[in-house]
């Protein structure tokens, strides 16, 4: 027993976590490499604006950089480009590339990371493989996708290493799907994901051959580097490195740096104060918040809306559209079609102020 007490002891590593690494030194490590890979929580803010600072100390060191996002799907490059060269506005790109419905995660986490890189004339390279694609191989698996959906499949898929399918495995718990294959399947679907990644990125750095790229990725795509770095790696050689922030838990080889933030939350949003529900191409109130912005300037439940500040409402990702740059306080015009009992609908317009939400949203 004594003998196996010392054995741990000899394989225990101490990291003060008090001894910092200048950030300018940081940045020149990591500009030695030409794959920095900075890992994410999607719904860490302070994650977000550690992804900006690094960006913006490799772009001084290097400005001959490009940016790889998994925020967007590789068939909508052309309209990510066109936001990056300044030829559309930022709403038109948020509808263009189906942001909302297909990634949804508040756009205000990555504004300053994407205003930063029109700014600077950075490319950003959509990598992200479509999302019917992974929802179809997690149900199917890859042998059971029909032909007319492998247009976007990896053409090369290596198997995941044992530690990246435990991983995959603690995840898959949380689904609770208890179908025959149904794990296998979610691999499946996690391969897919990675490879589709790294091969868009070794697509663009093999035909780039003199520019980095810094990839933004959510954590679990790049701790101990068996998601998108390996795969990376072996489609082009290039020397990389990976970052995650504090909220992971540090474990040895999770990443090569670790950045220590203090968590931060984003301004409060101006909320319509309402639960909406979406339905045949429209989007009605289910209802409203007592006291919130909807109800104080009149709207009713079962109100259809038809148009936020002049754009069409079809959908609850128009309205997240129309509203994820307004502060509260803000003014919106809203127009509504209401039913009138033994009439025909009208038509209501409304002039309203926007309050801070009083939780998260609920949408049906």
């Amino acid at each position: 027993m004594a003998g196996a007490i010392a054995q741990d002891r000899a394989s225990l590593d101490a990291v003060d976590l008090d001894t910092a690494l200048p950030l300018d030194e940081l940045a020149a490590q990591l500009a030695t490499k030409r794959v920095v890979f900075v890992g994410e929580i999607h719904d860490r803010y302070d994650h977000h604006l550690n992804q900006l600072e690094i960006i913006r100390k490799l772009h001084e060191l290097d400005s001959n950089m490009a940016i790889g996002v998994e925020y967007f799907q590789q068939p909508f490059q052309q309209k990510v480009d066109d936001y990056i060269a300044g030829r559309i506005p930022e709403n038109e790109f948020l509808h263009a590339t189906e942001y909302y419905p297909r990634w949804g995660y508040d756009y205000r986490l990555y504004a300053p990371i994407f205003r930063y890189a029109r700014e600077e004339h950075i490319p950003v390279r959509a990598l992200n493989v479509p999302t019917a694609l992974v929802s179809e191989v997690a149900r199917v698996g890859i042998a059971g996708l029909p032909e007319k959906d492998r247009a976007y499949l990896p053409r090369e898929i290596q198997p995941a290493d044992e530690g990246y399918r435990k991983r995959l495995y603690d995840a898959f718990q949380e689904h609770r799907d208890t179908r025959v294959g149904a794990f296998d399947h979610f691999v499946d679907a996690q391969l897919v994901w990675d490879e589709g990644m790294a091969e868009s990125a070794g697509a663009y750095l093999n035909a780039n051959s003199g520019r980095r790229m810094v990839i933004l990725a959510g954590a679990g795509h790049l701790e101990f580097g068996s998601g998108i770095p390996s795969r990376l790696q072996r489609r082009t050689k290039a020397t990389y490195a990976i970052v995650l922030s504090s909220g992971e838990e540090i474990e040895p080889h999770v990443a090569d740096y670790l950045l220590l933030s203090t968590k931060q939350d984003l301004p409060p949003a101006g909320s319509l104060g309402v639960n909406l529900t979406e339905r045949s191409g429209e989007c009605r109130l289910r209802s409203l918040s007592a006291g919130g912005a909807a109800e104080m300037a009149g709207l009713r439940k079962g109100d259809v809306l038809v148009t936020i500040d002049g754009e069409s409402v079809k959908k609850i990702a128009d309205t997240r559209l129309a509203l994820w740059d307004k502060k509260p306080g803000d003014l919106v015009r809203i127009e509504v079609r209401r039913k009138r009992f033994l009439w025909r609908p009208t038509y209501v317009n409304f002039e309203v102020k926007l309050t801070a939400p009083s939780g998260p949203p609920k949408i049906h």
